[in-house]
């Protein structure tokens, strides 16, 4: 089974989905996960599902401790799934093309420095746009830049509020994350089976 790296800064709910999947799937397992917010809700699954946590902070974030720890996990994917601060430069070098994350917005629309939740539902919504997503890509040193590995759509109707919305969006990276995943191990030249 392939070690995961999860980093989530809020509730979880990716990091729920990916657990979810991979106990059914047993290609996969969340070894570790990583969160820079002492409050977040991630924290209670991760107690849940007794899976270890490192709590950092942004000065522990960038430095090459911090990449040695990540290295003794041994994983085959670093998992963004709603983490909220950009990957420092050592990391994405130290794991280059093994780093990916989900944007809750087909990109290059709505991406970048500030693009993360309500703020991009609330942006779509009132910019009227007529469907929404998420991209799935790679992380290189710039916010949503890295390439994309897949995206899928939703119609945005015009009774739709951001929190409608926001339901949407979360249904789409329910199911397309941890599949997306499983997919990667295949791709990056892991035998899963």
């Amino acid at each position: 089974m392939h070690p995961l790296i999860l980093f989530a800064s809020g509730r979880g709910s990716n990091v729920q989905a990916v657990i979810d999947y991979f106990s059914k799937e047993q290609k996969a397992f969340v070894a570790l996960i990583v969160c820079n917010n002492p409050e977040a809700g991630v924290l209670e699954i991760a107690s849940r599902h007794q899976i270890p946590v490192q709590l950092i902070d942004r000065k522990s974030f960038k430095e090459e401790a911090f990449v040695e720890v990540l290295k003794q996990y041994k994983p085959s994917l670093l998992v963004l799934a709603g983490f909220l601060w950009k990957v420092p430069e050592s990391v994405v070098a130290s794991f280059s093309g093994k780093i990916i994350n989900i944007h809750p917005a087909l990109l290059p629309k709505y991406g970048g420095k500030g693009m993360y939740g309500m703020h991009v539902h609330n942006a779509v919504v009132a910019a009227n746009e007529k469907e929404s997503g998420i991209t799935i890509h790679f992380v290189n040193e710039h916010y949503d830049e890295g390439a994309t590995i897949v995206q899928a759509q939703c119609k945005l109707l015009p009774e739709d509020s951001p929190e409608h919305l926001a339901e949407k969006i979360h249904k789409l990276e329910h199911y397309f994350f941890p599949r997306t995943i499983e997919f990667l191990l295949k791709e990056i030249n892991i035998d899963i089976d």
